[in-house]
């Protein structure tokens, strides 16, 4: 028997899982099986088995279809393999880069900015990319139940400063509708709140994520939407992004793109000048460009400031103003993102 609940002024189904929930669980989470599939060969293999002890994998196959066959610098597949500098250590590399742990008022709340906030609306992903900066974060202790989500509710209700409510994660969108519905919903009660951010990577990974039921609750809240994906490589943008995205702005979704700048993946200008085309394509505006953050097991990512400068220099000469993201630190701190 199906049970219909209505959250939000509209219906979800308490039905088997979404198409997108069965890719998830589908998802390769063993790194022989992605090194096989890609056609790597045994050293390959190796590494990434070594790399998959420090940092789970994670890669749908919605996302491994736009990676090419035998080539261990595909720019895709580079976000996703798991190399052996990961248990390198250099100085400066930290667990928690952007010192978040000094920012939790709340369970499954980071509180860094004086008008917005941060939710961890879901401690999974639907990929897990090796340079994040979050890969050492303590999820167990920041995945709070509803009732436990009352005290974040409380703080935000209590501070009339807080105008938006960002829902990050890992991946806000890997947490199920009902629980995403019901928890926009306590948002919207609180009157001096303006703006609904969710920072997600699902529309990208797997484009089916945006079905009937993430668009109905979006779709009919009185908060502004503005979602931020999370694309560093224009090979990321196929058909089924491309649609999913359309999908998102017919519900009043305005999207942006943060992207992170990586070594060998999207380092040179000729990279990021077809990113923000297609972004724009697909509309999507081009929003950060972020240096990249300091974690521990990512360092062989880094591309020095002066590299990044210099790239935006010339990317200037290739792009108009409203294509050209902003080149940013997150300076642990700071009250807000600091510009190169």
């Amino acid at each position: 028997m199906q049970e219909n609940i209505i959250i939000a002024g509209h219906s979800i189904s308490d039905e088997a899982p979404a198409s997108w929930q069965r890719q998830l669980s589908r998802a390769i989470r063993d790194p022989q099986t992605l090194c096989q599939r890609l056609g790597l060969d045994a050293q390959w293999q190796q590494e990434a088995q070594a790399g998959h002890r420090l940092f789970d994998i994670c890669v749908p196959e919605a996302y491994l279809s736009r990676i090419a066959p035998n080539d261990p610098s595909d720019p895709l597949l580079r976000q996703v393999l798991p190399l052996a500098e990961e248990a390198l250590s250099p100085p400066g590399y930290v667990t928690d880069p952007l010192e978040e742990a000094e920012h939790r008022p709340a369970k499954g709340l980071i509180h860094k900015y004086t008008n917005r906030v941060l939710l961890i609306a879901s401690p999974a992903c639907a990929i897990n990319c090796r340079y994040c900066f979050r890969r050492h974060f303590p999820y167990q202790e920041h995945a709070p139940s509803r009732a436990q989500w009352q005290e974040a509710l409380g703080y935000i209700r209590q501070d009339s400063a807080i105008r938006e409510v960002i829902l990050s994660g890992g991946d806000p969108l890997a947490a199920n509708d009902r629980q995403l519905s019901w928890l926009v919903a306590q948002l919207e009660e609180i009157p001096h709140l303006q703006r609904l951010r969710l920072h997600t990577r699902l529309p990208v990974v797997i484009p089916d994520r945006v079905d009937d039921h993430l668009l109905g609750w979006l779709g009919n809240t009185r908060l502004q939407k503005v979602m931020v994906l999370h694309i560093n490589h224009a090979n990321e943008i196929d058909q089924a992004v491309v649609a999913a995205c359309a999908r998102l702005k017919q519900a009043g979704v305005t999207l942006l793109n943060q992207s992170v700048l990586l070594r060998d993946i999207n380092d040179d200008v000729t990279t990021l000048t077809t990113l923000s085309e297609r972004l724009f394509e697909a509309g999507i505006l081009p929003y950060y460009l972020h240096a990249f953050d300091p974690v521990q097991g990512a360092a062989h990512y880094d591309v020095t400031d002066e590299r990044a400068k210099a790239l935006v220099q010339q990317l200037l000469e290739h792009l108009p103003g409203f294509l050209m993201p902003r080149l940013v630190r997150e300076v642990p701190g700071r009250m807000s993102k600091t510009p190169l």
